[in-house]
């Protein structure tokens, strides 16, 4: 039965993926770079100085909504999770090192799209009397897209997203927490759902504020442990950076070289891998990050705008290299167990899962390499599930009415809880399936409504502000 539903969602999402995601992501990217004249360069150092002023641990109780940064590090908490490193590793097992420049690509143009995503959150969120914001891509759906066709968009994604996020999504974070913990420490997979089921239980039943008091905190933490981790072991093997970054162009567009196969095919998997594995990582066009945005307490949409292309890039251009980086310098340089390839005996002991372990303990060593990975992945999955579980539940009060979420807090909670359980192969298809799927209207709503967006450019009050 597994092994039947498995066939089916992979075949799905091999069509998703390769004839239809890559298109639409690129192109809204294409659209939207070019329609902003290049918003991701002309403002990028904007975006840093913005984020940086913003920064605090200890943004206190807003009356409503979130600070700019509180916004982002939620927005970021449901970017950095398991695809920079799970995820980012399936990438390179099976689209060879070159499906790193293609996550490049896509999150270049991403960071436009997501610079969409945020201004056309703020512009169309509701505000409720007491002050309570409601935003996201269903709102823009149906202000791009009037009547019964908006409707039905709009419903769709919000229940792409709930299944995607909501439910499955964290049921990919929680079995990559349990993995890699029952790797590292010999825990039970289960016992480690048992305690996440508690922690987020008491996080969830805090609403919204609690989670952003959490989110500012834990994800600057979580990305300089990381951040310095990984620097340990570049500098250790400083020597294999430069022919590191040689692999990732030249298998870019000769895969073939190290996965197999004929050119065509071979590069039709890398750009895939690329695509598929660089949504999941940092979401730009997925429709998941707008409703964090959304929540931002700014003047100006532009504000969190340049603001939320600053996490595609800590997520894809510094947390994902990382791993990356680590990862090929370690296993595929030299002598490593992937030199030749990812075939023969070692795809028996290497996976997915414990790729990223296996290249930290070159250097920290077998155990202390494996707990360095599980905890990092433990802070990046965690955050990761209290950021989609909040867009799941804005989604459910969109379908539903407030009086739903007692009943999906506690469906989540199972979720998780079981995720820790299942089939890793068939979590991440189905989360991918979903991924993909909710892509699709919100692509389509902000394609609708780049002239919203580029007029939102070209009319800054004060644009030496943002230079």
């Amino acid at each position: 039965m597994e092994a039947t539903l498995l066939k089916i969602v992979s075949t799905i999402n091999a069509y998703l993926s390769d004839y239809i995601l890559v298109f639409l992501l690129l192109g809204c990217g294409l659209v939207f770079t070019i329609r902003t004249r290049f918003v991701q360069v002309r403002y990028f150092g904007a975006g840093m100085r913005r984020l940086f002023g913003t920064l605090s641990l200890h943004g206190g109780k807003q009356e409503s909504g979130m600070t700019s940064f509180q916004a982002l590090a939620t927005a970021i908490s449901a970017q950095v999770g398991t695809g920079n490193i799970v995820g980012a590793c399936g990438a390179i097992l099976v689209g060879g090192p070159g499906a790193i420049f293609w996550m490049w690509l896509i999150a270049f143009f991403g960071m436009a799209t997501i610079y969409a995503e945020a201004v056309l959150a703020i512009k169309t969120r509701h505000v409720d009397e007491d002050g309570t914001i409601h935003g996201g891509p269903v709102y823009y759906i149906r202000t791009a897209f009037k009547g019964s066709l908006g409707k039905f968009l709009a419903g769709f994604f919000a229940i792409a997203i709930t299944l995607a996020l909501g439910f499955m999504g964290c049921m990919v974070q929680s079995n990559s927490i349990g993995a890699s913990f029952q790797t590292a420490f010999g825990i039970p997979s289960w016992v480690v759902g048992i305690v996440l089921v508690v922690i987020c239980g008491f996080i969830f039943l805090g609403g919204v504020q609690r989670l952003a008091s959490v989110t500012e905190k834990i994800v600057p933490v979580m990305a300089v442990i990381f951040l310095l981790g990984s620097l340990v072991i570049l500098i250790a093997h400083y020597r294999y950076i430069p022919e590191t970054f040689g692999m990732i162009f030249r298998y870019a567009f000769a895969p073939n070289a190290i996965i197999g196969g004929g050119i065509g095919s071979a590069l039709k998997i890398a750009i895939s891998q690329g695509a598929k594995r660089g949504l999941f990582s940092n979401e730009a066009g997925m429709g998941s990050t707008p409703h964090a945005h959304a929540m931002a307490n700014v003047k100006d949409p532009h504000e969190q705008g340049i603001v939320a292309m600053m996490g595609v890039f800590i997520d894809t251009f510094v947390v994902l290299t990382l791993n990356a980086l680590v990862v090929i310098s370690t296993l595929y340089t030299a002598d490593g167990p992937l030199a030749g390839g990812y075939v023969g005996a070692v795809t028996e002991t290497i996976n997915k899962t414990n790729l990223a372990q296996t290249a930290f303990s070159v250097v920290f060593g077998q155990n202390f390499g494996s707990m360095f990975v599980a905890i990092c992945l433990f802070f990046f999955a965690f955050s990761t599930v209290l950021g989609w579980n909040l867009f799941g539940k804005i989604n459910m009060m969109y379908l539903f009415g407030k009086k739903v979420v007692p009943v999906y807090t506690v469906m989540a909670l199972v979720f998780i809880f079981l995720g820790s359980c299942l089939s890793n192969d068939l979590v991440w298809e189905l989360t991918d399936m979903f991924n993909n799927l909710m892509v699709i209207p919100n692509v389509l709503a902000l394609v609708a409504l780049s002239g919203v967006v580029a007029k939102s450019v070209r009319d800054l009050k004060n644009k030496e502000l943002y230079k």
